[in-house]
């Protein structure tokens, strides 16, 4: 009994205090609930973190963003775009090749005018006066010549009166020679006949000279009319000129358009040869004239089609055709040009001028002159691989 009372107890599970301070967070959560979650932790999938995520989505978009970045390079730059670009239409100052007072001036400014409408005029009494001066003239020389054809056949008439007597002369001569040899007539009858064939026959020679003389006024030709002869028409010619005189006058439009500068133009100014004395520009004949560089013009035609932009118009598309690519750059028409071989020449991309038709002016705002577009030409060629690359795949086989 002894023994027994020596030994010691059993030991017993020693269980945490738990301190009143510390909340329900500070303990373990109670043994099942912790299996529950390591069950339910076991059965669901494993959850990826969001930068796992982003990686793999990254690595997945990045080819394709590639492969489709390469695909629009290669098929692209078809397209040349350039806003070095202006409209740009016929016109002229209008002027007349005379000299005179403005009369009247028929039109305001900013008008539009038809073809051959009248815009002003010039005071005409001195150009009717000089047409009427001209058309006198005219009929001086129609009577002169006129009068030369009735000399020439004056002439003829007169050989053919001298030649019917050169006969009778000639036989009254020799009847005296023969007397005078006889002594049947005196000196004076011999002297008389001979004068009166030698007389004769200068005559004839007079007036065959004086008929070549008036048929050389006439040109050599006495059948000629009248209205063909030289002179007549050099009359007429000036008639000519003096009617277009007065017919210049009358400043009319050359094409149909817009006229401006009208202002400066007032009744009673004196116009000279080439003074202009309005301006005049076309409302229906317009282009584009385009200045790309040169660098883009490996693959520009004439024929190709264009898509314009005003910048005016907004939203407003145009559509033209490359009508034709000028044979220098813009800098070459200058008035100085540049002159590489000096030494301080630096290298700078030239621009070559381009004209490019509108097709469809119709049913759109108006354009004028001076308007600033941007033209996007189509050359149908794409840019194709680099040139590091296309050497690879057009490399030939290396020669034996």
């Amino acid at each position: 009994m002894a023994d027994q009372n020596l030994k010691s107890p059993p030991e017993l599970p020693v269980r945490p205090a738990i301190s009143r301070m510390e909340g329900p967070s500070s303990t373990e959560p109670p043994t099942p609930n912790l299996r529950h979650a390591e069950g339910e932790q076991s059965d669901a999938p494993p959850v990826r973190p969001k930068r796992q995520r982003a990686r793999v989505a990254l690595f997945t978009l990045l080819p394709i963003g590639l492969l489709v970045g390469g695909y629009l390079y290669v098929t692209g730059g078809q397209i040349i775009s350039t806003d070095n670009a202006y409209i740009q239409a016929d016109h002229v100052g209008v002027s007349t090749d005379v000299s005179g007072l403005v009369a009247s001036i028929d039109v305001k400014d900013n008008q539009r005018v038809a073809q051959g409408q009248v815009l002003f005029t010039l005071k005409p009494e001195p150009f009717e006066i000089a047409l009427a001066s001209a058309r006198a003239q005219l009929g001086n020389v129609r009577n002169q010549i006129l009068n030369l054809k009735a000399n020439y056949n004056q002439a003829l008439a007169e050989i053919d009166q001298a030649q019917i007597d050169l006969p009778y002369y000639q036989t009254s001569f020799q009847r005296q020679q023969t007397l005078i040899s006889v002594s049947a007539v005196s000196k004076t009858n011999y002297d008389d006949a001979k004068h009166a064939l030698d007389s004769t026959r200068q005559k004839i020679a007079v007036a065959k000279a004086t008929a070549q003389m008036v048929l050389a006024q006439l040109g050599g030709h006495i059948e000629t009319p009248v209205e063909q002869q030289p002179a007549y028409l050099q009359a007429q010619a000036a008639v000519d000129e003096a009617q277009r005189n007065l017919t210049n006058s009358v400043v009319r439009a050359p094409f149909d358009g817009i006229v401006t500068n009208v202002d400066s133009l007032q009744v009673g100014s004196y116009l000279q040869p080439p003074q202009s004395g309005v301006s005049l520009v076309s409302a229906d004949h317009l282009w584009v004239a385009a200045s790309p560089k040169e660098t883009e013009l490996t693959h520009m035609k004439p024929g190709q089609p264009v898509d314009i932009s005003v910048d005016s118009y907004p939203g407003v598309e145009w559509h033209g055709t490359v009508e034709s690519i000028s044979p220098a750059s813009g800098s070459s028409f200058s008035l100085l040009p540049a002159q590489n071989t000096t030494g301080n020449w630096v290298k700078v991309v030239q621009r070559i001028p381009v004209r490019i038709s509108i097709d469809d002016t119709g049913q759109k705002p108006s354009l004028r002159t001076g308007m600033s577009v941007e033209a996007r030409i189509n050359t149908g060629v794409a840019r194709g691989l680099p040139e590091m690359f296309s050497g690879l795949f057009n490399s030939k086989a290396p020669r034996p």
